[in-house]
Protein backbone atom coordinates (compact mmCIF):
# COMPACT_ATOMS: atom_id res chain seq x y z
CA UNK A 1 0.00 0.00 0.00
CA UNK A 2 1.26 3.50 -0.72
CA UNK A 3 1.99 5.86 2.12
CA UNK A 4 2.16 9.06 2.78
CA UNK A 5 3.17 11.78 5.19
CA UNK A 6 1.36 15.46 5.41
CA UNK A 7 2.70 16.97 7.82
CA UNK A 8 1.22 19.63 10.75
CA UNK A 9 2.85 22.75 12.23
CA UNK A 10 1.22 25.29 14.65
CA UNK A 11 -0.48 27.83 12.22
CA UNK A 12 -1.05 25.31 9.12
CA UNK A 13 -3.26 25.77 6.23
CA UNK A 14 -6.39 23.53 7.07
CA UNK A 15 -7.94 23.18 3.84
CA UNK A 16 -4.69 22.30 2.45
CA UNK A 17 -4.13 20.01 5.28
CA UNK A 18 -7.28 17.80 5.79
CA UNK A 19 -8.11 18.29 2.05
CA UNK A 20 -5.32 16.36 1.12
CA UNK A 21 -5.09 13.87 4.00
CA UNK A 22 -8.99 13.03 2.77
CA UNK A 23 -8.57 12.78 -0.53
CA UNK A 24 -5.14 10.29 -0.75
CA UNK A 25 -7.04 8.37 1.89
CA UNK A 26 -10.30 8.11 0.20
CA UNK A 27 -8.22 6.29 -2.23
CA UNK A 28 -6.72 4.01 0.14
CA UNK A 29 -3.45 5.45 0.41
CA UNK A 30 -2.12 5.22 3.89
CA UNK A 31 -1.43 8.78 5.60
CA UNK A 32 0.52 9.73 8.47
CA UNK A 33 -0.66 13.20 10.17
CA UNK A 34 2.89 14.06 11.17
CA UNK A 35 3.01 16.98 13.79
CA UNK A 36 6.01 19.18 13.61
CA UNK A 37 6.77 20.84 17.09
CA UNK A 38 6.81 18.42 19.93
CA UNK A 39 2.81 18.11 20.25
CA UNK A 40 0.13 16.00 18.88
CA UNK A 41 -1.98 18.36 18.93
CA UNK A 42 -1.31 21.11 16.13
CA UNK A 43 -3.71 24.44 15.71
CA UNK A 44 -4.37 25.21 12.24
CA UNK A 45 -4.13 29.16 11.03
CA UNK A 46 -8.23 29.13 11.94
CA UNK A 47 -7.70 27.23 15.63
CA UNK A 48 -9.00 24.15 14.92
CA UNK A 49 -6.77 21.88 16.29
CA UNK A 50 -6.16 18.27 14.91
CA UNK A 51 -4.57 15.28 16.53
CA UNK A 52 -1.65 14.26 14.64
CA UNK A 53 -0.56 10.13 14.38
CA UNK A 54 2.72 10.64 15.01
CA UNK A 55 5.88 12.84 15.55
CA UNK A 56 8.16 13.88 13.05
CA UNK A 57 10.83 12.76 15.51
CA UNK A 58 9.69 9.39 14.95
CA UNK A 59 8.84 8.48 11.10
CA UNK A 60 11.78 7.74 8.61
CA UNK A 61 11.74 8.74 4.83
CA UNK A 62 11.87 4.79 4.03
CA UNK A 63 8.22 4.34 5.10
CA UNK A 64 6.34 7.19 2.63
CA UNK A 65 6.37 7.22 -0.99
CA UNK A 66 5.28 10.71 -0.60
CA UNK A 67 5.46 13.99 1.99
CA UNK A 68 3.01 16.75 1.53
CA UNK A 69 3.26 20.27 3.08
CA UNK A 70 0.94 22.31 3.68
CA UNK A 71 1.52 26.06 3.68
CA UNK A 72 -0.74 28.51 5.75
CA UNK A 73 0.96 31.32 8.11
CA UNK A 74 2.81 30.86 10.42
CA UNK A 75 2.41 26.89 9.56
CA UNK A 76 4.48 27.36 6.33
CA UNK A 77 7.54 29.43 8.65
CA UNK A 78 7.29 26.76 11.27
CA UNK A 79 7.84 24.33 9.00
CA UNK A 80 10.69 26.32 7.57
CA UNK A 81 12.40 26.39 11.19
CA UNK A 82 12.57 22.62 11.30
CA UNK A 83 15.81 21.19 10.99
CA UNK A 84 14.40 17.76 11.10
CA UNK A 85 12.03 18.76 7.93
CA UNK A 86 14.72 19.90 6.30
CA UNK A 87 16.96 16.51 6.25
CA UNK A 88 14.04 14.65 5.56
CA UNK A 89 13.23 16.75 2.56
CA UNK A 90 16.63 15.93 1.57
CA UNK A 91 16.55 12.16 2.39
CA UNK A 92 13.16 12.36 0.20
CA UNK A 93 14.51 13.71 -2.83
CA UNK A 94 17.84 11.46 -2.44
CA UNK A 95 15.81 8.60 -3.34
CA UNK A 96 13.16 10.71 -6.11
CA UNK A 97 10.22 10.42 -3.82
CA UNK A 98 7.43 12.69 -4.42
CA UNK A 99 7.50 16.25 -2.45
CA UNK A 100 4.07 18.13 -2.11
CA UNK A 101 4.03 21.46 -1.10
CA UNK A 102 1.18 24.01 -1.61
CA UNK A 103 0.22 27.41 -1.28
CA UNK A 104 3.33 29.17 0.83
CA UNK A 105 5.10 26.09 1.12
CA UNK A 106 6.76 25.99 -1.74
CA UNK A 107 9.03 28.34 -0.19
CA UNK A 108 10.44 25.93 2.14
CA UNK A 109 12.37 23.35 -1.14
CA UNK A 110 12.60 26.89 -3.37
CA UNK A 111 14.97 28.26 -0.31
CA UNK A 112 16.68 25.07 -0.45
CA UNK A 113 17.53 25.29 -4.03
CA UNK A 114 15.13 22.18 -5.08
CA UNK A 115 13.01 24.72 -7.24
CA UNK A 116 15.77 26.04 -9.44
CA UNK A 117 15.64 25.53 -13.21
CA UNK A 118 11.91 23.88 -12.47
CA UNK A 119 8.52 24.74 -12.82
CA UNK A 120 6.64 25.47 -9.54
CA UNK A 121 3.79 27.67 -8.74
CA UNK A 122 2.69 28.83 -5.25
CA UNK A 123 -0.03 31.32 -3.08
CA UNK A 124 0.51 34.93 -5.15
CA UNK A 125 3.23 37.03 -3.22
CA UNK A 126 5.74 33.81 -2.02
CA UNK A 127 7.24 33.43 -5.72
CA UNK A 128 10.52 35.40 -4.78
CA UNK A 129 11.21 32.52 -2.53
CA UNK A 130 11.14 30.13 -5.10
CA UNK A 131 14.99 31.00 -6.16
CA UNK A 132 15.64 30.21 -9.46
CA UNK A 133 12.24 28.60 -10.30
CA UNK A 134 10.01 29.27 -13.72
CA UNK A 135 7.21 30.58 -11.61
CA UNK A 136 3.70 29.79 -13.01
CA UNK A 137 0.67 31.43 -12.01
CA UNK A 138 -1.23 29.85 -14.86
CA UNK A 139 -1.99 26.86 -13.83
CA UNK A 140 -3.38 25.50 -10.47
CA UNK A 141 -0.80 22.28 -10.23
CA UNK A 142 2.25 21.75 -11.36
CA UNK A 143 4.33 18.62 -11.16
CA UNK A 144 8.16 18.93 -12.22
CA UNK A 145 10.20 15.83 -11.17
CA UNK A 146 9.74 14.47 -7.71
CA UNK A 147 7.85 18.24 -6.91
CA UNK A 148 4.52 18.52 -7.22
CA UNK A 149 3.18 22.24 -6.08
CA UNK A 150 -0.44 24.32 -5.78
CA UNK A 151 -1.46 27.44 -5.08
CA UNK A 152 -3.21 27.69 -2.27
CA UNK A 153 -6.70 26.68 -0.50
CA UNK A 154 -8.68 26.93 -3.45
CA UNK A 155 -6.52 24.47 -5.05
CA UNK A 156 -5.93 21.89 -2.80
CA UNK A 157 -8.89 19.57 -4.47
CA UNK A 158 -6.52 19.54 -7.34
CA UNK A 159 -3.36 18.90 -5.53
CA UNK A 160 -5.03 16.32 -3.74
CA UNK A 161 -6.33 14.72 -6.60
CA UNK A 162 -2.81 14.81 -8.63
CA UNK A 163 -0.92 13.29 -5.67
CA UNK A 164 -3.76 10.52 -6.26
CA UNK A 165 -3.16 10.26 -9.87
CA UNK A 166 1.07 9.95 -9.08
CA UNK A 167 0.99 7.41 -6.47
CA UNK A 168 -2.04 5.55 -7.70
CA UNK A 169 -2.45 6.60 -11.22
CA UNK A 170 -4.91 8.39 -13.35
CA UNK A 171 -7.78 6.16 -13.78
CA UNK A 172 -8.22 6.15 -9.92
CA UNK A 173 -7.65 9.73 -10.02
CA UNK A 174 -10.32 10.74 -12.45
CA UNK A 175 -12.72 7.96 -10.89
CA UNK A 176 -11.73 9.65 -7.08
CA UNK A 177 -12.94 13.16 -8.90
CA UNK A 178 -16.00 11.78 -10.53
CA UNK A 179 -17.55 10.73 -7.26
CA UNK A 180 -16.46 13.78 -5.74
CA UNK A 181 -18.13 15.85 -8.32
CA UNK A 182 -15.21 17.72 -9.13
Amino acid sequence: MKKAAVYLAEGFEEIEALTTADILRRAEIEVDLVAVGGNLQVAGAHNIKVIADILIEEISHENYDMMVLPGGMPGTLNLDSSKILKKQIIDFDLESKYIGAICAAPLIIGKMGFLEDRQATCYPGVESQLFGAAYRDDLDVIVDGNFITSRGPGTAMAFGLKLVELLKGKEISENLASDLLV
